[in-house]
Parts: structure tokens; sequence; C-alpha cells
């Protein structure tokens, strides 16, 4: 999948859960319960013990039915590793040149973290388009993100950073192109409990928004 794909993909999907774990049995549960919620994007962190090794797994385990990205990549070595472990995308929680080359290398998406105006030009500096807003929740939310489509209205924005379904609507009412959710979405405690099933009926929650975030046809 190109670049190009990966983008329309996440933004159709409108969800970007980012799954962060203590080991990989966990994250595959966690990958697991996200898919039976109707979800077929997940973000994988380099925090995750062994990172790249489960991308490859999750990527045999999950062909054609899971878009796979890796997060919290901080260096040009990480983004390679990734890439070679079969992500087809890659998230920065700030902006790293040689990460986005990296990633432009192979044909693939590289979506860097900003925060401030300032920020924003660096990246469009880069040739990048889609860019997280991160951690977004503590600058204002939703209405952050509305005020930045303003001097920037070519752009497009996934806040990231408290997140939840409480507050996706208003989101994505904001212009958000795509939301990344965290720990409010992959519940680690409800994993730890036995109950993944928490973590699917919250995908359901969030595909339902999603799917009404243009209201009605």
């Amino acid at each position: 999948m190109n670049a190009e794909e990966s983008r329309k993909r996440i933004g159709e999907v409108g969800i970007v859960p980012v799954v962060r774990a203590a080991n990989s049995s966990e994250a595959q549960e966690a990958v697991r319960a996200i898919l039976a919620g109707g979800i077929s994007i997940v973000e994988i962190t380099m925090t995750v013990p062994d990172a790249p090794a489960l991308i490859t797994q999750l990527a045999r385990e999950h062909t054609d039915k899971l878009l796979i990205g890796a997060g919290t990549v901080l260096t040009h070595e990480q983004a390679t590793a990734c890439l070679d472990a079969g992500a087809e995308f890659i998230v920065s929680p700030g902006l790293s040149a040689p990460v986005i080359a990296a990633a432009r290398a192979r044909g693939k998406l590289a979506i860097p973290g900003a925060l401030t105006p300032t920020e924003i030009m660096a990246a469009t500096r880069e040739g990048v388009r889609l860019i997280k807003i991160f951690p977004c929740e503590s600058m204002g939310g939703s209405k952050y993100i509305k005020s930045l489509h303003g001097p920037f209205p070519d752009l497009d924005f996934i806040p990231t950073g408290g997140v939840s379904i409480s507050n996706a609507a208003e989101y994505f009412a904001a212009g958000s192109f795509a939301l990344g959710i965290g720990s409010e979405l992959v519940d680690l405690k409800s994993l730890r409990r036995g109950e993944p099933q928490n973590i699917s009926d919250s995908c359901r929650k969030l595909a339902e928004i999603v799917s009404q975030r243009f209201g009605p046809s």
C-alpha cells in the first residue's frame, strides 16, 4: 500500500487506535479486540517491547484485514526497522525530517506530530499535509483544531491526546481528518481483567460516530 492509499484508508476509517502495552501478547490481544469492534487500523508504538517483531507478526496474521502503523517513532533507524517489519505508516510525536525521509523513500506515509502553528509550518516545509496534533486536548481540544483550520485550511489534522468517545463527535465537527485514541480506547485494565469486549464495544461506538460525521446523506 502506498502513502496515498494509507492516507485514504485512515480518512475513511476515521479512528487510529494507539496500542501501548507491557508485552507483545497483551498488544496482540488488544489488536484482536479492536478488529472485533470493527476498526481495521492500529498504531503499534515503539514503547511496546520488540515492536518491529510484533508488527511483522500482525502483518502475517491479519493480511489485508488490518492497516498497521508504527507509532512513537523518533529516529531514522526506528522508522527503517518498522518499515522493514511491514508497517504501512509511521507516526511521530514531533517533527523529524529523517523519519519523514525514511518513509518517503519507501513510498509510505509519515505522519509527524506538531502542536503550535510554528511546528505545523515546519512540517509543511517537509512536504507534509497530514499532521498529528499532540497533545491536543490540553491545548483546547476541538476548539484548537477549529482554530488551526483558519490559517491552515489545506492541511489535515489527526488530534491525539485526550481524545475519547465523549468528545469524538466534537473533534469531527471541528474538521478533524481522523482521531488518534490511546488509553481512552485501548484500555489495558479491561484486558488484564479478561474483558477485551470493553475495547470492542468502544470501537463500535466510535465507528458509529465516524459514520455520522458528515450528517445525513
